[in-house]
């Protein structure tokens, strides 16, 4: 279990923990020449098998910040409030916080009882607990104690470790994150990092990141309650010694996570649940400046509410705009203070760590927020998936949410998922979903094939956007080869077709075809003779040799590259593979046209024509006079089975 003090400047904190632990929190020099905690401390109770774990911040005003960097990850709150002075600024401060960071165990600790007769240790008792009335705290035990007499130090040290025992230990799935609170260097280990473990486990000899600066390290021994381990878990403070390529104590610093690899990758635009404390002087309206404190991190933030104004003891959903990423996960809690760190504003929770810059107050990406303010994943994917657009990166999904992937995988598979890899990502629909999907997919097809009886089918991005869900067009290819390979419908070059949909020519045609067919071909494939020359050699009108051939380019025969001018389907494919060929072979991996003109040996007219075609397409890039191969649409020309 780690406790973590609280309290104003001079109530008795380090004192107390030095009562209980026998150690002086109190580390630096000008902590003991002031008699002040600047800096977090440390300590350590042993019991039995377990360990209680310290964590003792600053009661001055000035270091509300530092407090806060110790006070995420703690379990136990041991709030102190001094008999002689009573609850001060301080006292109402921390208690906000700690409630706005969930914390509902504690036990407050009456200070300095030496100094108060028993008419005096009850009238603050009656203020405190007025005080915590409302917060999470609000039953928390109040305990006289004094360092200078020993009174109350084994009845609290009692009471702790009963709290201890009745703690159990925090759940053991998540993907390993900790929150770094302090780094230096140690002769004869190297680097070294401090902080509480928020999630998952770690073990000597594992690859780990440091994030947001995407350090990797591997951990080559670890501490965890301040004892030597192989093995550290959620709920404990561990040391970790890191090692690699860039460690070292100028580049890791407070406020950065130490996470599996995994989990990587900071945001600087979230959704969030935030209240706001009653004290506020106005409501927080657009753009509001703040400080924002997440773990051990402090970050400039503006706050957008998102459902209008939030008033003072208000709640709603905001949008924070971070001045530079942090390393977080959907769930973990937040406080927000002002920007010259006087006052504590408020605070909440994450919802979306990739929230949208524009039409972020829509009524559909509220909904999508009220599905992921549920507190479990299965039921906040559930929720999304039930919405517009009704499919989700999975992969995103479990990242975002601190989920190791094979916790992710048994999500998906508890909930019925269809999952689609594509591209890197896997999107996943709810069965019901997918169901809608190739039920859209089937009807849009019937429909285009019984109003264009003439058409080979239906060209992929156009059935793409008709059909809902709308999937990203990787997946979307994914999705439409799953189903090719299950019979339900044919890929057809850049067409889609349903398997009993049949585009023929009329024996005329065919039979004008068979002798326009093979002159397009062969040696002439790259520069093919326009629909006028083709007229004297195949003993046909113009207007019949132009309207077969364009029948033929529905039917995906051919390709009309410019006006009158058809190429055979495997010719353009052909062309797409030597356009590759020399973005390949250039030192740029650019296409000149005198290049491809070369690599084509016809006319520059002509090779202009063909990257203008593919440039139409998208299977060519075009900037100025150079072009790059789109490696999405290489496949556009190739024909079934190729």
């Amino acid at each position: 279990m780690i406790v973590g003090t609280a309290g104003h400047i001079d109530h008795g904190k380090t004192a107390l923990v030095r009562a209980l632990t026998g150690v002086d929190t109190d580390r630096l020099k000008e902590e003991k020449a002031r008699g002040i905690t600047i800096e977090l401390g440390f300590a350590y109770l042993p019991l039995g098998d377990a360990t209680l774990g310290f964590v003792d911040v600053p009661g001055h005003e000035r270091f509300v910040h530092t407090m806060l960097a110790g006070a995420g990850g703690i379990d136990f709150a041991l709030l102190v409030v001094a008999a002689d002075d009573g609850v001060m600024p301080q006292t109402r401060e921390h208690l906000a916080i700690l409630d706005l960071l969930g914390i509902e165990r504690g036990i407050v600790a009456l200070s300095k009882a030496d100094l108060a007769d028993a008419p005096r240790r009850a009238a603050v008792a009656t203020q405190i607990r007025a005080e915590l009335s409302g917060t999470g705290l609000a039953t928390a035990p109040i305990l006289p104690v004094s360092t200078l007499t020993g009174e109350g130090i084994e009845v609290l040290r009692d009471a702790l470790a009963r709290a201890a025992a009745g703690t159990g230990p925090r759940g053991a799935g998540g993907a390993f994150r900790l929150a770094v609170d302090r780094c230096f260097v140690l002769a004869g280990a190297g680097t070294v990092v401090t902080g509480t473990v928020l999630a998952g486990a770690v073990a000597v000899g594992e690859q780990v990141l440091v994030s947001p600066s995407g350090l990797p390290a591997r951990v080559r021994s670890l501490h965890a309650q301040n004892r030597p381990a192989a093995r550290g878990v959620a709920g404990q403070r561990c040391a970790l010694n890191l090692a690699g390529e860039g460690v070292g104590r100028d580049a890791i610093a407070r406020g950065d996570m130490v996470l599996d690899p995994a989990l990587h990758a900071p945001a600087d635009r979230i959704d969030a649940r935030f209240r706001a404390l009653p004290g506020e002087p106005k409501p927080l309206g657009t753009w509001f400046p703040a400080r924002l404190h997440h773990g051990s991190a402090e970050v400039g933030a503006r706050l957008v509410p998102l459902d209008g104004p939030i008033g003072p003891g208000g709640e709603g959903r905001v949008q924070l705009v971070l001045d530079r990423p942090i390393a977080a996960c959907v769930g973990d809690r937040f406080i927000l203070r002002d920007v010259s760190a006087q006052r504590t504003i408020g605070g909440g929770r994450f919802l979306d760590l990739r929230a949208p810059a524009r039409k972020r107050r829509t009524p559909e990406r509220l909904a999508q927020l009220d599905a992921l303010a549920l507190s479990e994943p299965d039921a906040a994917l559930a929720g999304l998936l039930a919405l517009p657009p009704f499919h989700v990166d999975l992969a995103a999904f479990g990242r975002d949410h601190g989920l190791t992937p094979a916790e992710t995988a048994a999500l998906a598979e508890r909930l019925g998922l269809v999952a689609i890899e594509a591209a890197g990502t896997r999107i996943a629909l709810s069965a019901a979903g997918w169901d809608t999907f190739r039920a859209a997919l089937a009807d849009t097809l019937a429909r285009h094939h019984e109003e264009n009886p003439d058409q080979q089918g239906l060209g992929r991005e156009r059935l793409r956007l008709a059909v809902r869900p709308r999937l990203p067009a990787p997946a979307f290819l994914a999705a439409l080869a799953r189903e090719a390979e299950a019979g339900a419908l044919v890929l057809d070059g850049t067409f889609v077709r349903l398997p009993g949909h049949e585009v023929r020519l009329n024996p005329a045609d065919e039979a004008l075809y068979a002798r326009i067919a093979p002159l397009l071909g062969d040696e002439a494939r790259f520069r093919p003779p326009r629909v006028r020359d083709l007229v004297p050699l195949v003993g046909a009108e113009e207007p019949e040799v132009r309207r077969v051939l364009k029948l033929c380019a529905r039917l995906g025969r051919v390709d009309q590259i410019a006006h009158d001018h058809f190429f055979l389907r495997a010719t353009t494919a052909e062309m797409v593979e030597i356009a590759r060929d020399v973005a390949d072979h250039a030192e740029d991996h650019q296409i000149t046209a005198a290049a491809f003109r070369d690599r084509m040996d016809n006319g520059r007219k002509v090779a202009i024509q063909i990257l203008d075609f593919l440039d139409r397409h998208g299977v060519t890039l075009r900037r100025g006079d150079l072009r790059r191969m789109n490696p999405h649409r290489l496949d556009l020309f190739r024909s079934v089975g190729a």
